[in-house]
């Protein structure tokens, strides 16, 4: 009876991994505080930034308010991207949202939807594993799955996110320089350092707390994990668009340069320009008192 019991179970757990498992990514913010939303839950572990918050079971229910499913979760990542497994109601990730945004209240929650990707994993009999846009074809399924494509998404419209805030930027730098070509060389110390800030803002979010080419622990101690992560980033081009994203910064600080240098030499020559014309008022009233014109 045992043994029936268990070829049932065995068969029945079969079943469950041949079905297509789905995932949507979000980038919502900048920055999530995991351990905020981690006490509140009642998770009485100490999370770092480079490992994601789980929600599952009662938990995401109790936050959801309705029932949900064994294989749906939610993974926060602390660097502002949530990703939904087997969730399909918008409904429930605004509610999420929603959840988030108490804890995060910078959050905009009308723009939400604004930076997201749609993927699935698919568990089919076949030799090798099989990556197209829209989906992972897996010939064995393995629990370290979900979280390592979750992984990858959540990066990647992370990168997305700081992709368009760079091309703001650029934007930005695009009119300064309109302005030089025009005659116009005074750039004001506020503006510069506002600029300078958005700039550094973009590198820390990108380059420092994305951590693209940080790994998930389990690459370390799994060879199997570690080689699909690595087809996985290669897939998404998460290390092209985070050079990519290096070199335009570093040529942003070098346009920067240019208008400091510009800004501070007009500045210089204006200070040695009040000199010059202290230095000849002063001449003048010297001379007018030795000629008697002014006593």
């Amino acid at each position: 009876m045992n043994r029936i019991i268990e070829s049932m179970t065995n068969s029945l757990k079969r079943v469950i991994l041949m079905k297509d498992i789905s995932f949507k990514a979000f980038a919502i913010t900048n920055e999530i505080d995991l351990n905020k939303i981690a006490i509140h839950c009642g998770i009485p572990k100490k999370f770092t930034w480079e490992e994601p918050l789980i929600l599952r079971g009662k938990i995401l229910k109790d936050i959801l308010g309705q029932e949900i499913e064994e294989t749906q979760m939610v993974l926060v990542f602390s660097f502002g991207s949530v990703v939904f497994i087997n969730h399909i109601d918008f409904h429930e990730m605004m509610v999420f949202f929603r959840f988030v945004h108490s804890f995060e209240p910078d959050i905009d929650l009308n723009q939400s939807n604004k930076y997201t990707d749609n993927y699935s994993l698919h568990i089919r009999e076949t030799e090798t594993l099989e990556l197209t846009d829209e989906y992972v074809v897996v010939p064995v399924y393995e629990s370290f799955y979900p979280e390592l494509i979750s992984t990858v998404l959540a990066k990647s419209v992370a990168l997305e996110k700081t992709e368009e805030q760079l091309g703001k930027i650029h934007d930005k730098l695009e009119t300064m320089i309109d302005r030089l070509e025009k005659g116009k060389l005074r750039i004001g110390n506020k503006e510069l350092a506002r600029t300078t800030a958005k700039i550094v803002r973009h590198e820390y979010n990108t380059l420092a707390y994305i951590m693209i080419l940080d790994k998930p622990d389990i690459t370390w101690a799994s060879l199997t994990a570690n080689v699909f992560y690595d087809k996985m980033i290669e897939f998404f081009e998460l290390n092209d668009r985070y050079k990519i994203l290096k070199s335009k910064t570093e040529i942003l600080y070098s346009i920067m340069n240019g208008f400091s240098t510009i800004s501070h030499s007009i500045r210089g020559l204006f200070v040695e320009w009040i000199i010059v014309i202290l230095i000849v008022i002063e001449i003048a009233l010297t001379i007018s008192q030795i000629i008697g014109w002014l006593p």
